[in-house]
């Protein structure tokens, strides 16, 4: 086994909980799905009011950051240049954050929402088509990206300036808990958390990617969408995480991404010039009007007339409260905001690990406005079409979604695009396979050397996580995410929801704490408005070394 050592610890408590965590689910599906549906209820209903109110919090607090003094705060020091191009930077951040999960959501999220509408309007009319058309744009935009960026300016900012050598959030809340606490027990117990949103979080995004592809494959090849392909697809995604670890961080992640943004323009390109390209930029014009006005009634949206209805009718019939069916928020923007909220300090340790030579304000305008904008392309494209099929009565998309088919409603949206103009279906199919592939490896690669990185024994140096243990986090990721699957059946949408929902719910404490610390250390390190002059507090004992990347 080559690399440094694990942190038995962190390692072995994460493991612990993961397999506490998954294996009942395989075990007992019917019993797990049940278990992790009543912790979704009881979660969205009586936190729900919570998610909202941290996500628009996430948002001030880094308009703030970005608007203030500190914006000009460059990670690595005033003199600090950028390990990456700023295009591979993009492509890094943007493809280790979304994955393939984009490509799924971005083409028929909107049937969702064209047949169960928020705020009263009528399913399938007029205006459900409109607001079906935006929703997306809202639950993928500004706020969701804010999540995002939230755990990432503390993580860098205790790197590259503070020079810390290992990058965890334990450390980036010692702001807080002091030094003794981070490096002992509580901070071990910080880890694991994160540890454990991370697989529930990434876990859900290959979930969902999963089944787009084996239903990708299953029209190219002409076989059965089943467990056994979802397995296959999986599997392939290992083979190519396999040569993303052994090219290592420079020539794996970072070629992986450049070919993926190149993929992306093709498929997104081909649909907007051969698809129904006005009524691709009427329905995107009109959405962002329609978010623009509607934006802060959105984040606030509880929908508690609906719920209390809901809940009265449960305890009438002789039901608990968590069994009432949910609400639009509850359903939706609650889930939405605990998926990216789990995934996020993964993306902050990520992205702080490749943003030096950056300003605290250059990476906050990157990942909120373009990482909204870059996930509105997939909507206003792909999206935009298939609900362009469905209203010309080419094919009856909500119909499909509502059986349960949503990943052949994908398929048959890329294959009508390409037959639009010429016979050019299946070629174009086989493009948006691979990049779904790359995608969902992208995706996997960065997620595991986070957790390997987390759980690699602090030996005051900064190190590169050993291959093995890399590959064993991959393992993990992959079998808690066929874990959900298996024991959501054809309905796993619920339990992957739950799980994001579940996990995501303590790592909002860790997020707040690590903001207060971002917040203590600025002050001291910069008491006044000249940041080119002042000296950063490292600790003595600091040995750290730079060294290049893997």
């Amino acid at each position: 086994m080559d690399g440094p050592k694990i942190d038995k610890t962190i390692f072995w408590m994460a493991l612990v909980v993961i397999v506490a965590f998954a294996v009942p689910l395989v075990v007992w599906p019917a019993e797990g799905k049940a278990m992790l549906g009543t912790a979704l209820s009881w979660s969205t209903k009586t936190l729900g009011w919570l998610f909202l109110w941290f996500t628009i919090g996430a948002f001030a607090i880094l308009i703030y950051f970005a608007m203030g003094k500190y914006g000009k705060v460059r990670f690595g020091g005033p003199d600090a240049r950028p390990e990456f191009s700023l295009p591979s930077w993009i492509a890094m951040l943007f493809c280790a954050g979304i994955g393939a999960s984009v490509m799924y959501w971005g083409t028929i999220e909107w049937a969702y929402y064209y047949t169960g509408p928020p705020f009263g309007i009528e399913p399938k009319s007029q205006t459900a088509v409109e607001w079906a058309s935006m929703y997306g744009l809202f639950h993928w935009g500004f706020t969701a990206w804010a999540v995002y960026c939230i755990p990432t300016l503390p993580l860098a900012y205790m790197y590259w300036n503070r020079k810390k050598p290992v990058l965890r959030l334990s450390s980036a809340c010692e702001g807080v808990i002091g030094e003794a606490r981070a490096k002992g027990f509580t901070g071990k117990i910080i880890d694991v958390l994160f540890m454990f949103g991370l697989i529930g979080g990434v876990g859900t995004s290959i979930g969902l990617g999963t089944p787009m592809l084996s239903a990708g494959l299953s029209e190219l090849f002409g076989v059965e969408r089943n467990f056994t392909l979802d397995v296959i697809v999986i599997s392939i995604w290992g083979l190519i995480f396999g040569f993303s670890v052994y090219s290592g961080l420079e020539k794996g992640i970072k070629v992986l991404s450049d070919i993926n943004l190149w993929l992306i323009l093709f498929v997104l390109g081909f649909t907007f010039v051969f698809g129904p390209t006005i009524f691709q930029l009427d329905a995107f014009t009109n959405s962002i009007g329609l978010l623009i006005q509607n934006f802060v009634q959105m984040s606030f949206y509880v929908d508690p007339v609906a719920k209390g209805e809901n809940i009265i009718a449960a305890v009438a019939e002789g039901n608990s409260y968590v069994s009432a069916s949910g609400t639009f928020p509850e359903w939706w923007t609650i889930f939405y905001w605990a998926w990216w909220i789990a995934d996020a300090p993964f993306m902050g340790l990520f992205v702080a690990r490749i943003s030096k030579g950056r300003t605290i304000r250059e990476l906050i305008a990157v990942e909120i406005i373009g990482g909204s904008i870059g996930c509105w392309v997939f909507f206003a494209t792909l999206g935009n079409t298939s609900m362009f099929f469905q209203l010309d009565g080419t094919l009856d998309m909500s119909a499909l979604v509502a059986d349960g088919m949503a990943p052949e409603a994908i398929v048959q949206t890329i294959v009508l695009v390409g037959d639009r103009v010429i016979p050019f279906g299946l070629p174009l199919l086989i493009v948006f396979v691979i990049l779904a592939f790359i995608f969902g490896a992208t995706t996997m690669d960065s997620s595991a050397y986070t957790l390997s990185t987390v759980a690699t024994e602090d030996s005051g140096e900064p190190v590169e996580p050993a291959r093995w243990h890399r590959f064993f986090w991959a393992f993990a990721l992959a079998a808690v995410a066929l874990a959900l699957m298996y024991a959501g059946g054809k309905d796993s949408l619920s339990a992957l929801q739950a799980a994001s929902v579940v996990v995501a719910i303590p790592l909002m404490v860790v997020l707040i704490m690590m903001v207060m610390s971002l917040m203590k250390w600025l002050r001291e390190d910069y008491p006044s408005l000249d940041l080119e002059q002042t000296t950063v507090k490292i600790p003595v004992s600091d040995t750290r070394k730079e060294t290049p990347a893997e």
